[in-house]
């Protein structure tokens, strides 16, 4: 049985729709918008990630005998209302960045359009997907950048909550991660998984060589011993006096890893391993990363820090209204004008413009009224950025499952070379590309 998603929501959501059904204004046909007031933590970019969870999410939003118990025993909205949600499905129209896509502040990363009835119960499950997911995706695709064509495992299941682990697994892998350690993203969502032996298996045996022995009797020569349960130095020789000189590779989860990566490659070299390939782990992050790029390490394992963001553990988005219905049914552009949250009311048309592949700025072009939206004929030589993803309440299939995730990490690896050079620095700045608004 699908498991309802339905009140994966604030309450205030609820109190509104029933406030709304009472006065009318429940039925007003409404666009909100997700977005970015500023990229988190100093970011130069952002990464878009979530999408596919988040249609699957809102397939699943239904109100069923016992989400519609819940709310009538602790009288959360009226009977009204709980006919309302009985019978809710979304049915209107949702737009966005293709997932995987690089955003800016104010990127009109998710358009919803539909009744403010139907549209305005998706706000908090859509911000707790695209909160996530973009802050981890975000943090993997430093950590890419910094790790270079060096491959990078995601290890952070143990951080996390059990589900936010799988999607942290799902939000890395689309952001250039090679693997994840998670079963559970490998089953759902087709991200390759990776792993041998932890310490605990070293200190199970009665000596180091007993356990690497009978790891490489039961995963043959090409795995990945764990050296560092007692002294490094003797853990390579034993490794390689066990397994010989075709040893797929050794792990160093702890030390000066700059220093002992470098001590650890010359004994192999030493010994004739000179193809065993180096992992290391060990609390990295993007700044431990790029230290080790004059290192001779071959792959990096990667938990805390890119299930966390980072220290970016939320993308800092939100959900607003930005255009309604008038009674006479022209549209009104509506925003918050408040201090320091104010935001850009009308429907937008996104571009990123390109000089010569690279990217200049993120164009977007607000309209007014509800058919005069911008087109890519207006802006010759920009890339337009937002794809239909929901139709009269249908999301589109080649989002959802391991078929989208596959292709959202594909589409990620190629808006990132558009990227100019400075946007792949690790140190904190204002956004790579300015965000410019046209008025239509």
């Amino acid at each position: 049985m699908t498991r309802s998603t339905a009140l994966h929501t604030d309450r205030y959501e609820l109190t509104m729709l029933d406030a709304g059904l009472r006065d009318g204004t429940a039925h007003r046909r409404c666009v909100f918008e997700v977005f970015g007031r500023r990229l988190s933590g100093g970011r130069r970019f952002g990464v878009v990630a979530g999408t596919g969870r988040l249609l699957d999410a809102i397939r699943d939003f239904r109100f069923g005998d016992e989400e519609l118990r819940f709310l009538r025993d602790n009288r959360i909205v009226d009977a009204t209302t709980l006919d309302f949600l009985a019978g809710y499905r979304f049915t209107g129209s949702i737009s966005g960045y293709r997932e995987g896509e690089i955003y800016f502040p104010g990127s009109p990363l998710l358009t919803i359009e539909g009744t403010f009835a139907e549209a305005v119960v998706l706000e908090t499950l859509a911000l707790s997907v695209l909160n996530f997911d973009s802050a981890v995706a975000t943090a993997a695709a430093r950590m890419s950048v910094a790790a270079g064509d060096r491959p990078l495992a995601e290890m952070g299941s143990r951080r996390a909550s059990e589900e936010a682990a799988v999607a942290a697994a799902r939000a890395a892998y689309i952001a250039g991660f090679a693997a994840t350690s998670n079963l559970e993203a490998g089953r759902r969502w087709g991200v390759p998984t990776m792993g041998t032996a932890a310490h605990a298996w070293t200190l199970l045996h009665d000596s180091e060589e007993a356990a690497f022995r009978s790891q490489i009797d039961a995963l043959g020569t090409d795995t990945t011993l764990l050296i560092d349960t007692y002294d490094i130095r003797e853990g390579v020789r034993t490794a390689i006096r066990v397994a010989g000189t075709g040893l797929g590779g050794v792990r160093i989860d702890s030390g000066d890893l700059p220093i002992v990566a470098g001590e650890v490659r010359a004994l192999l070299d030493e010994l004739g391993a000179t193809d065993t390939r180096i992992t290391v782990t060990s609390d990295l992050d993007e700044y431990a990363i790029a230290a080790l790029a004059a290192s001779p390490v071959d792959s990096y394992g990667v938990g805390t820090s890119v299930v966390t963001g980072s220290g970016a553990p939320t993308a800092g988005l939100v959900f607003k209204l930005v255009a309604r219905a008038a009674e006479d049914g022209s549209w009104v552009p509506v925003a918050k004008a408040s201090a320091q949250k104010a935001s850009h009311g009308g429907r937008k048309a996104a571009f990123r413009t390109l000089d010569s592949g690279t990217a200049t700025s993120e164009l977007i072009a607000v309209s007014d009224g509800f058919e005069e939206l911008a087109t890519a004929a207006q802006f010759p030589g920009a890339r337009p950025l937002q794809v239909p993803l929901v139709v009269d309440g249908e999301p589109d299939a080649a989002a959802l499952g391991p078929a989208g995730v596959a292709t959202a990490r594909a589409h990620h690896a190629r808006v990132r070379e558009e990227l100019p050079v400075r946007a792949l620095a690790l140190s904190k700045s204002e956004p790579a590309l300015p965000t410019e608004y046209r008025e239509l």
